[in-house]
């Protein structure tokens, strides 16, 4: 019998009386009506209860089904998607699933990152390497880069070198410059900045040495030549003491009342009579004891013209 026509039947009149609850219960009809009502409300508890549509977002990839998972594990074991300690799940696994939820799952791989010459691995689970480096505390906008930003990173991982922005400062003669500079070596920085060395001149710190931010690279120009020897009992003396009483052992001192220059404080008049060119303060410590030896030679050890509060240091 038909749905229908069990409806029907319930519905025509009868013309004995109505029948009592009891007679329904006895009725031959009662097993159908049993049936078609169960089924009716086994189809309401699967098509509208239980059954939950869900979108996955597996590394990007976006999936929609329909489950009847009660939690996010049950969800992602039903269709087959791993995960462990170090990957992203969100909602976390043990959340309830409700009807049209995303559940996002995002697996770590490695970055291996090259910074500055200076290598490190992470565990990651951006997708990109712009959001890697923001993971990371790392502004991409200050850093140059070996990839674009939305280079796509592999579960497999990815290798990234990175150069940071620091800034430097170049002192070449009269000439100081800032700079803001990703070079790895002192060498990459001055050629950034196009200045080109002359020969003999002396780099510090050294051309191959990696310019920290907040640093400062000295291009010394060639030293005048040494044409007249230093006697070795002259070179013997004890200049660091002398140079450590009259300006603290600093080449770059200068005392407006003579003006004294430098670490043995000459007047002008006298560092040009040794032969110096420029004022000391323009001179490394190697030509300012040169000249100051040659003074000495030169007043045969009268030292006390010149030095008459610290010449007793020499030790002569």
């Amino acid at each position: 019998m038909s749905p229908e026509d069990l409806h029907d039947l319930m519905l025509e009149p009868s013309r004995q009386s109505a029948p009592t609850w009891r007679t329904w219960l006895l009725s031959p009809w009662a097993g159908s009506l049993y049936a078609a009502l169960a089924g009716i409300s086994l189809g309401m508890i699967v098509g509208g209860g239980l059954a939950t549509e869900v979108t996955l977002d597996v590394d990007g990839d976006l999936i929609t089904l329909r489950s009847f998972a009660g939690t996010v594990h049950g969800v992602l074991d039903a269709a087959n998607v791993s995960y462990d300690a170090e990957d992203h799940v969100q909602p976390a696994p043990t959340q309830p699933v409700a009807d049209g939820a995303t559940i996002v799952v995002r697996h770590a791989r490695p970055l291996t990152l090259i910074m500055d010459g200076k290598r490190s691995t992470h565990m990651i689970t951006a997708l990109n390497v712009g959001d890697a480096l923001e993971d990371l505390k790392l502004d991409p906008a200050r850093l140059r880069l070996s990839a674009n930003r939305m280079r796509q990173i592999p579960v497999s991982g990815f290798k990234l070198s990175v150069r940071t922005q620091r800034k430097v400062s170049i002192v070449a003669d009269k000439i100081r410059v800032t700079t803001i500079t990703t070079g790895r070596t002192v060498a990459e920085v001055l050629k950034q900045a196009n200045i080109t060395l002359a020969k003999g001149n002396t780099v510090r710190p050294g051309l191959k040495n990696f310019p920290e931010d907040g640093s400062v690279i000295r291009v010394i120009p060639a030293l005048p030549p040494h044409t007249i020897p230093i006697a070795p009992n002259v070179a013997a003396l004890n200049w660091a003491g002398l140079a450590d009483c009259e300006s603290h052992g600093n080449p770059k001192a200068y005392n407006p009342g003579g003006p004294y220059y430098g670490m043995y404080q000459f007047s002008l008049p006298m560092w040009k009579a040794v032969g110096g060119t420029k004022t000391p303060i323009d001179w490394p410590a190697e030509e300012q004891t040169y000249r100051a030896q040659l003074l000495f030679q030169r007043v045969q050890g009268r030292w006390q013209g010149q030095w008459p509060h610290c010449g007793a240091r020499l030790g002569a």
